[in-house]
């Protein structure tokens, strides 16, 4: 089925399938050439993300993530882990969301999104299609993409240092190029630590709402090797795959 940024949206809200969420930003994002202004200091954080982007194979964190609804003053939060690996030009995904239980589970293998709830144990699954690349791109936004690829969809603004718990960070503003990526989130902060080349802290801001999702990693492990395993769902016998 095609993906349904309404439907993504709603699913997102309900912190069921945050990378869903993302992925209806990524179908919408216009390719277009840079005209971002690049000080040394953002040309340099860019450069240290390429190489990072050069050397990528797979990728392990722990994450927390928060999604504030101003007009209600709540936050909703997960935890858990994910997991990035590269198979040949192929990207795969795997986040196990274990807090709060019962836990949920989002893949993303050749070319679609499955997102398995096991509370009423069920898959639903959302083809990419011919949006691939862009949506892989996005995905390892800060987190094993490289700069270069950040600058073809987004202006990019140097916003100096910052700590993350007691690690000093480059952070950067990205503003999207596309009106209708803006319309999804109109600016992004990323906080990159240079000795990894990755983000430790990403915050997305929607329009006007004041509502915005911040997402930590922590305890992050590059390069090293993930089980099989790890890219395959945890369903049971009975578990019911929606119609796609």
């Amino acid at each position: 089925m095609k993906v349904n940024p309404l439907r993504l949206s709603k699913c997102f809200r309900n912190m069921t399938c945050g990378f869903a969420m993302l992925i209806a930003l990524a179908i919408a994002w216009a390719q277009q050439p840079s005209q971002t202004q690049n000080p040394e200091e953002t040309q340099h954080i860019l450069s240290r993300l390429d190489q990072t982007a050069a050397e990528f194979r797979t990728a392990k964190a722990d994450f927390a993530w928060d999604q504030y609804h101003k007009v209600v003053d709540e936050h909703d939060f997960q935890k858990g882990t994910i997991s990035f690996r590269r198979v040949g030009n192929e990207l795969q995904m795997a986040a196990d969301i274990t807090d709060p239980q019962p836990p949920k589970y989002v893949l993303y293998t050749d070319s679609k999104v499955q997102v398995y709830s096991t509370k009423v144990d069920e898959v639903d699954t959302y083809n990419t299609g011919k949006d691939r690349a862009t949506i892989e791109s996005f995905l390892v936004l800060g987190f094993g993409g490289s700069g270069n690829d950040m600058l073809k969809s987004f202006d990019v603004k140097y916003m100096g240092h910052d700590k993350i718990d007691s690690t000093d960070t480059v952070k950067l503003e990205l503003l999207p190029k596309s009106d209708k990526a803006r319309n999804t989130f109109d600016h992004i902060w990323l906080w990159i630590d240079p000795s990894l080349g990755v983000s430790l802290q990403q915050q997305f801001f929607e329009p006007q709402s004041g509502d915005y999702r911040l997402a930590k990693y922590s305890n992050i492990k590059l390069n090293q090797r993930i089980p099989d395993s790890v890219f395959k769902l945890k369903t049971t016998p009975k578990t019911k795959v929606l119609p796609h």
